[in-house]
């Protein structure tokens, strides 16, 4: 276990739709400024859809974004790469920024943390959760978590700045259903191709499964790694998470 507390914070920012990724960005920047320790938020988001820069530049974005409108997510730009993912009252989001002088040295190894701690988590639901991309999935990406080698449970991404380094997740608990529905005309605005079985859910795997359940076994398993500290985001780091929050938005 390191010294150094980690700062968890369970705050919940739905609404404005960008909010949620303001904040983490603003957390970002704050503790590569020497403002706050290294932070985890773990929180149930709104109906999103989050689109990456790259989407945002595609021929077909504005298409993709009413078609998230028409199925009631509200596009916004997130912070890590990728293409787009769906956030919705069926899945838990995590962004965790830690201070760091090279965050390029070390993009593996926060990678392969991440993904190994969530993999674990849900393992400990009795679920077969394995690490590693499955052909075909969507936002796909090495540092995945999947269900038998066949399903995706939880897609990871960062974003790195001079003195710290974000991390972010977004972990299916339940309602897959609701993940294909929106990202197959989504991906097809997007001139995107994805094998729509791959979207899955941990409620899928063991059914009893509840978000509590998840977010239980995530913090029981980072607890095994630091000591915790349980407290909520600043006035200052709000403040700053208000500002940026147009560049998330989607007009």
């Amino acid at each position: 276990m390191t010294e150094e507390p980690l700062l968890i914070s369970r705050q919940d920012f739905a609404q404005p739709a960008a909010r949620g990724t303001a904040v983490a960005r603003a957390v970002l920047i704050r503790v590569a400024a020497g403002d706050l320790p290294a932070t985890f938020r773990l929180h149930r988001p709104g109906r999103i859809l989050a689109f990456s820069k790259q989407d945002a530049a595609s021929d077909g974005f504005r298409d993709a974004v009413e078609v998230a409108r028409g199925f009631g997510f509200e596009p916004v730009v997130r912070l890590a790469g990728g293409r787009a993912a769906v956030y919705h009252e069926g899945t838990l989001a995590l962004s965790w920024a830690v201070p760091d002088r090279r965050p390029a040295a070390r993009t593996e190894a926060r990678f392969r943390e991440l993904a190994e701690l969530l993999a674990a988590a849900i393992r400990d639901l009795e679920v077969d959760a394995r690490v590693g991309e499955i052909p075909g999935e969507y936002c796909p990406g090495a540092w995945s978590v999947n269900a038998r080698g066949a399903t995706k449970l939880a897609g990871t991404g960062q974003r790195l700045i001079a003195g710290a380094a974000h991390r972010g997740a977004v972990i299916v608990v339940k309602d897959s259903r609701s993940v294909r529905d929106v990202l197959i005309p989504v991906y097809e605005a997007l001139g995107l191709t994805w094998d729509r079985s791959t979207a899955g859910s941990v409620a899928d795997e063991a059914e009893k499964a509840t978000t509590e359940d998840v977010e239980a076994a995530i913090l029981s398993r980072l607890g095994d790694l630091y000591e915790l500290r349980e407290a909520p985001i600043d006035v200052e780091t709000l403040a700053l998470a208000e500002r940026l929050e147009s560049d998330h938005s989607v007009a």
